[in-house]
């Protein structure tokens, strides 16, 4: 579990788990690598047999997603090898796809990720996004993992607006939020999610709307894959 900094192609979703009656809501690592090539995303639980249908689809919007974003100014060639980090026991729904295409837009445009936050959420082909099942438990699950290691107000969860009435929180929850040491954020489409997630610390503020930001450093970093994939086959 990594809360602190701020990582390039790496992010903190969340997902829940049941056994018997009790519901946990667990904290995932998912990490993107991004590297030139013509093999577009790869779903390296789709690949080892450990994604259920409904994962699948989530990953294959994601495509969608860029293909509207860049893809309309520039080819897209490149190989993006998506992973949940130490998870063995397989993963279904599509909660975790707004995380997904965070990580997969931050490893293409270079812009880190705050470690100290996680998400949870669906995305459409158009960025909006939808709402998500076990959202309390999911909140207070890494809530319980952020004070394992300390509460230092930097911390909290990004949720989808459309979850807002399902919340019923414990009282320490609650407590954190009000003494501002926790955060609940709550987001309509992904440019909120990078404008909350996005770190940049390290370099100017972007003048223009963050997520045209990011997209004209994907659209240089492809620029530079399709000169490494022509010289290859010269």
């Amino acid at each position: 579990v990594d809360l602190k900094g701020s990582s390039v192609g790496q992010i903190n979703g969340l997902s829940v788990a049941q056994y018997g009656d009790c519901t946990v809501g667990q904290q995932h690592k998912i990490t993107v690598s991004t590297y030139a090539g013509r093999e577009g995303i790869i779903n390296i639980e789709r690949e080892a047999e450990m994604s259920g249908n409904i994962h699948d689809k989530g990953m294959m919007i994601l495509s969608g997603f860029l293909g509207q974003l860049v893809g309309q100014q520039i080819p897209i060639s490149f190989n993006a090898s998506i992973v949940f980090e130490q998870l063995y026991s397989g993963i279904e729904g599509d909660s975790a796809s707004a995380a997904e295409l965070i990580a997969l837009l931050s490893s293409l445009s270079g812009v880190p990720i705050k470690q100290s936050l996680a998400i949870t959420g669906s995305v459409n082909q158009r960025g909006d996004i939808q709402p998500i099942g076990g959202v309390n438990h999911k909140i207070e699950g890494f809530f319980d993992i952020c004070s394992i290691f300390g509460l230092d107000g930097s911390h909290g969860v990004i949720i989808p607006a459309s979850n807002l009435d399902e919340l019923i929180l414990k009282d320490k929850v609650i407590e954190a939020v009000e003494k501002g040491l926790f955060h609940i954020y709550a987001v309509n489409n992904i440019k909120e999610c990078l404008e909350i997630l996005c770190d940049f610390s390290s370099e100017s503020q972007p003048q223009e709307d963050i997520l045209e930001s990011i997209k004209q450093k994907i659209i240089i970093k492809l620029k530079s894959y399709n000169d490494v994939l022509k010289a290859s086959y010269l």
